[in-house]
């Protein structure tokens, strides 16, 4: 079993930066994660995937936060960040760590975080 748990959401003001980080935990847990990333779901509105790293370092980003955000991991640490740069209202949404044994992350991860509140103010 794996345990993903984020931390680092907070109110920004548009423009600002903030760094989510998630750190990963369990039993086995070398063997059983290959694909990382975030998702996010902001009120009203269906849960989408923002950024992915798979074990060899390979990222994929939204169109949406493409140049703005960038995903990384630390594989000893077992722990994926994510920096969010140029910040906009629009980036407002609960924030999920995802991971799966795969080393692609799709709809629907093995496991997921409890989520992070972002919020841009205008």
């Amino acid at each position: 079993q794996v345990q993903l748990v984020e931390s680092g959401g907070d109110l920004v003001q548009a423009g600002g930066s903030l760094r989510l980080s998630c750190v990963a935990s369990g039993t086995g847990i070398i063997f059983s994660i290959n694909a990382m990333g975030w998702y996010r779901q902001a009120p009203g509105k269906q849960r989408e995937r923002v950024a992915t790293i798979n074990s060899g370092g390979r990222t994929n980003y939204a169109g949406s936060v493409k140049g703005r955000f960038t995903i990384s991991r630390d594989n000893a640490k077992n722990t994926v960040h994510l920096q969010m740069n140029s910040l906009k209202p629009e980036d407002t949404a609960v924030y999920y760590c995802a991971a799966d044994s795969s080393n692609v992350l799709g709809s629907k991860p093995d496991y997921w975080g409890q989520g992070t509140q972002v919020t841009v103010s205008s």
